[in-house]
């Protein structure tokens, strides 16, 4: 429909050139958009404001000019100018029943487009070190990488989702002392536990099971050969958990690729002999610095330590060098909060690889207050202890806590109420959401048993004609919307559009069916108010899909 309009306006402004009535045959990119306000019409362009310089003309003056050069079409009803230059459009309601057909016909790639053009993206997210079990700031970050992941594949994007392991360095060394001192703490053999190692009860656990699987004589080992075999079975058995957890989340990874594997097959010694060849890698007090400042960084990077021992950085370099050698066109990384410092390295490492600024984006996730009934959720008072991802979803479910995961943009903090998340009302927004999908289902269900579809087949759009109440072409003008708003989420990377339009749909879905009956006497009327909702339902069920969130059938 905008489309249209754009065509009209442009057809308008040609006509009013070849006759003299503007001076300029130049068009200025215009926009095409629905007013706040129903009385300001469906759809509105500024394009009077944005030719006035070209046309050295005041914009209402140009916009007056146009509506008189313009061809009304049969279906729009009127056109007004309003405020400094605003053409306004007034359309019939039978311009919008072609969007139901349109629905109906389309069914689950209704809202899906090629506006990637199938460009590779990787969306790389949660990569959280095998040192504990996924908390609930990890589940935000998880719900957000997988939506990103799913909303620009269904705009066209060619997507691969992807699992940074950290296997290697420091935090995978003290995972393993960590492991080692409580098994033999356990073991009666030593009780100094290290200040800097973690201490949830899963590290007990943990060094339970080594001590079960390795003998009581494993307490004689060396603290260096008892801390590398704890080091790798902690690490394995927590990295398990991570994709148990996930899984049970609904987040499935294309690739999971291991940190170690790049020390292992040589690759990152590779690189930075190739970046030392380049000379954007220099010694300098016995350590090797990357030269990021000359790439937009505030100074240079250490990547090898005087010690000889690698940055985390170094791997972060090799790893994106490695992505893009893989084929991708752009990588988008999302970090947690506390990464905003290291946004600046990276991008300059990228930039210096030979690749544009622009194909390298972070997603930040803020952070998430937990609350129940509106009061802060109280951490354990055992040091190490923290809620986990696993926890809330057990509480609240996959769906709840997905839903309100996504339900404000990533770079905002979250409040998320446990309480309100297992409401079945509708101030749990995800339960507001998936009870209109279930009403229609029940409704549609009606319908069948009443044998309404017979000689009147509501699933291919028929007496759409009928549908002329202002709470309907209301509820038609915003499923029209599904597309534009996935590509404004796909171009943005923000999920929570796809949220705030569902919340939109559902509120005038239930502001229509608490005004008007679907299934009247009326059996023509009946089967038209069936077709709409049948695609209310779908657009329903295709928005929660990119959230990750099931469209239940009853409720």
């Amino acid at each position: 429909m905008k489309n249209t309009v754009k065509e009209i306006v442009q057809t308008a402004a040609k006509k009013a050139f070849d006759t003299g009535m503007l001076p300029c045959d130049q068009m200025p990119e215009m926009e095409i958009e629905a007013p706040k306000h129903a009385s300001q019409g469906d759809l509105s362009t500024n394009f009077a404001m944005v030719s006035a310089g070209i046309q050295k003309m005041p914009p209402k003056k140009i916009a007056h000019t146009i509506v008189a050069a313009m061809e009304h079409a049969a279906f729009i009803e009127k056109v007004e100018v309003a405020g400094p230059g605003f053409i306004n459009f007034f359309l019939q309601p039978s311009a919008w029943h072609p969007k139901v057909d349109q629905i109906l016909a389309q069914d689950i790639g209704y809202g899906s487009s090629n506006f990637g053009r199938n460009e590779p993206v990787q969306v790389e997210f949660v990569s959280a070190n095998p040192t504990g079990p996924l908390h609930v700031g990890h589940g935000r970050g998880a719900a957000v990488g997988d939506a990103v992941g799913n909303i620009l594949a269904f705009a066209g994007f060619k997507v691969s989702k992807e699992y940074y392991i950290n296997d290697s360095g420091r935090q995978i060394k003290t995972l393993g002392t960590s492991v080692w001192f409580r098994l033999l703490e356990i073991s009666g053999r030593r009780g100094d536990f290290p200040d800097d190692c973690y201490k949830g009860e899963y590290i007990r656990d943990l060094a339970r099971q080594v001590l079960e699987r390795q003998g009581p004589d494993f307490v004689n080992q060396s603290d260096e050969a008892g801390i590398a075999v704890c080091a790798r079975y902690a690490a394995q058995q927590i990295l398990e958990g991570i994709r148990r957890d996930l899984a049970a989340f609904g987040v499935i990874f294309d690739k999971w690729f291991s940190e170690q594997s790049l020390y292992d097959s040589g690759r990152l010694a590779e690189t930075l002999a190739d970046l030392q060849a380049k000379d954007l890698v220099y010694e300098k007090d016995g350590a090797l610095w990357f030269r990021t400042r000359d790439f937009g960084d505030e100074k240079d990077r250490v990547v090898v330590r005087s010690n000889k021992m690698t940055t985390y950085f170094a791997s972060d370099i090799a790893y994106h060098q490695e992505k893009f050698e893989r084929g991708f066109h752009r990588v988008i990384d999302v970090w947690g909060a506390d990464h905003h410092g290291y946004i600046n390295r990276m991008a300059a490492s990228v930039v210096a690889l030979g690749k544009s600024r622009d194909q390298f984006q972070v997603i930040l996730v803020q952070l998430v207050n937990l609350l129940r009934g509106g009061s802060p959720v109280q951490m354990s008072t055992r040091a190490g202890e923290f809620v986990t991802l696993k926890d809330i979803v057990d509480e609240v479910g996959i769906d709840a806590a997905r839903f309100m995961f996504l339900s404000r943009s990533y770079d905002s903090g979250l409040d998320f109420d446990l309480e309100v998340a297992k409401q079945k009302s509708s101030d749990n927004p995800v339960y507001y959401v998936q009870y209109v999908h279930a009403r229609i289902a029940g409704i549609l269900s009606k319908a069948l048993d009443r044998n309404l579809v017979e000689d009147n087949d509501f699933t291919r759009g028929k007496n759409l004609s009928h549908l002329v109440e202002p709470e309907e072409i209301n509820l038609i003008k915003i499923l029209a919307g599904f597309p534009e708003q996935v590509e404004k989420s796909a171009a943005t990377c923000h999920p929570h559009v796809i949220f705030t339009y569902l919340m939109s749909l559902a509120s005038a879905f239930h502001a229509y069916y608490n005004r008007h009956k679907v299934i009247t006497e009326d059996i023509a009327l009946s089967g038209a108010r069936l077709s709409l909702v049948l695609a209310v339902k779908k657009v329903i069920r295709n928005g929660l899909a990119l959230l990750g969130v099931s469209a239940p059938e009853r409720m």
